[in-house]
C-alpha cells in the first residue's frame, strides 16, 4: 500500500509546473488561425486542391475520386468560385504525348466534377505537359507528385488556362 501510495504521489504533477510551462503542443499554428469557412485558404487546406494519377493514366482512382468528392461538396456549398483545371505530367514520351496526356487528365477531372452537379460554365482545363513539374527526380516513386491536376479557385475566368 505504501508503494502504490508513493507510485501516485511521484506521478503527480504539481500546479507550479503546470503554470510555468506554457501549452505551445496545442497553440495555434499561426496563419492558420482565422481560415473563412469559403475562402481559398479553407478549400486548400480543408478539401484538397491536387489529384494525382498512375504513369501513363488520366483514369481517375479511388483516391482521386474521395478528393473531387471533397471538391464537389464544396463547390456546391460556395457557388461564387470558378475553378481553373491545370493538368500536369512526368510520363514517359514526347512533349507532345506530355500535354496531351496531362489535358486529358485535365478534362478527366473537369468531367467528373460536372457529373457531380458543377456546372462546366464555371470549370475550365488545359494540359500544360511537363511545365511546372514539383519533384525533378529519376525514380518512379517520386515522380507522382508531377502526375496531377491542380483545381485552382478563381472569382472570373482569365484568358489562359
Amino acid at each position: 500500500m505504501a508503494g502504490a501510495l508513493f507510485f501516485l504521489t511521484a506521478c503527480s504533477t504539481s500546479n507550479t509546473l503546470q503554470t510555468a510551462t506554457p501549452d505551445v503542443t496545442n497553440a495555434p499554428a499561426s496563419g492558420f488561425a482565422d481560415i473563412a469557412p469559403g475562402s481559398e485558404e479553407d478549400f486548400i487546406l480543408n478539401v484538397g486542391r491536387r489529384t494525382y494519377f498512375a504513369e501513363g493514366s488520366a483514369t481517375l482512382d479511388s483516391t482521386a475520386r474521395f478528393t473531387l468528392d471533397k471538391q464537389i461538396e464544396w463547390l456546391k456549398k460556395y457557388p461564387h468560385w470558378l475553378v481553373k483545371l491545370q493538368g500536369f505530367s512526368d510520363d514517359p514520351g514526347s512533349d507532345a504525348a506530355q500535354v496531351d496526356i496531362s489535358a486529358r487528365r485535365a478534362e478527366a477531372v473537369m468531367n467528373y466534377l460536372a457529373a457531380g452537379g458543377i456546372d462546366r460554365n464555371r470549370m475550365w482545363a488545359k494540359g500544360y505537359g511537363k511545365e511546372r513539374i514539383v519533384r525533378d527526380c529519376p525514380q518512379k516513386a517520386c515522380k507522382v507528385a508531377n502526375r496531377r491536376v491542380i483545381s485552382n479557385l478563381r472569382e472570373e475566368k482569365d484568358g489562359a488556362a
